[in-house]
């Protein structure tokens, strides 16, 4: 038996799956010889675990995570990608042929052919995009003091305006909210809150507006806010085709609370809305998350 033959053999066994899957690329022998119609494929329905696309700057890994969002979409599969160098936008037009692609899916045996893809552009900042906002009020006083880096004690003033807010029925929608409510319980409502809620310290409420602050020179005043956007949004069929949801993210590299901000937002939300189902056939969704290194 052949080298080839004897790889051909490892492969096809080896990415051989019970249930659905779908194609990553082709095999290659000696990092020269192609093996026709050899296909590496992955299982659907274990995209319910963690996986990592590591490499050197100019290997490859945005066009892979391209390749892997365009797969899932065309088998009815929603994915969400966060665009960090803005170069996943292109995602949402079809392509073009040209002989070296026809030259390349040739050797591969892979048929391929432009089409179309149901793409959304979301933005968390002024990039353009549907822009994705979520009110103060949902996040809670946990999770909106780890977002601050706050102590114990200023956790605790923080839900102490969180049940106030509560009691009273007002809402906190935005960061102004939140630092008027700040402000209240610090001057004119002192002796209100003291009474109900207990001692409020002017140092911690002075030290949580300057987390506050902050926050918002890093564009969150942009995020927080109405109308709240609703996670199951991002599972959608088109044409028998999943939207692929990209978020532009180019103008927060260096502005990384905003982005931490929004992730736990929605991890919160999606943990809160959708339903445990165990492991599936294949998912609803997918995230595909980029990290530049």
């Amino acid at each position: 038996m052949s080298n080839v033959d004897k790889f051909t053999e490892v492969i096809a066994n080896g990415y051989t799956t019970k249930g659905d899957s779908f194609v990553l690329g082709a095999a290659m022998l000696d990092e020269q010889h192609i093996v026709k119609n050899l296909l590496v494929k992955a299982p659907l329905r274990t995209l319910n675990r963690h996986g990592l696309i590591a490499g050197a700057t100019g290997t490859g890994k945005t066009k892979t995570i391209q390749g892997i969002a365009e797969s899932l979409s065309n088998k009815g599969i929603s994915v969400f990608l966060m665009d960090i160098k803005g170069d996943l936008s292109g995602i949402a037009e079809a392509g073009d042929c040209n002989p070296k692609i026809d030259e390349r899916h040739e050797k591969i045996g892979i048929a391929w052919e432009p089409h179309y893809l149901p793409v959304e552009m979301l933005s968390l900042s002024k990039e353009k995009g549907v822009r994705l906002r979520a009110t103060v009020s949902e996040f809670g006083p946990v999770l909106f003091s780890k977002i601050l880096d706050l102590n114990e004690v200023q956790s605790g003033i923080v839900s102490v305006i969180f049940k106030w807010c509560d009691d009273c029925n007002f809402p906190l929608l935005d960061l102004k909210d939140f630092k008027k409510v700040l402000q209240y319980i610090t001057k004119e409502g002192k002796d209100e809150i003291e009474a109900d809620y207990g001692a409020v310290s002017e140092a911690s409420t002075g030290t949580i507006l300057r987390k506050v602050i902050e926050l918002e020179q890093q564009g969150a005043d942009v995020f927080f806010g109405e109308r709240s956007f609703d996670p199951r949004d991002l599972i959608d069929i088109r044409d028998g085709k999943g939207l692929i949801s990209v978020v532009r993210l180019m103008d927060l590299q260096d502005r990384p609370k905003l982005f931490s901000t929004f992730m736990l937002s929605l991890l919160t939300e999606i943990y809160a809305t959708f339903p445990e189902v165990g492991d599936a056939e294949k998912p609803k969704l997918v995230f595909l998350l980029m990290k530049l290194i």
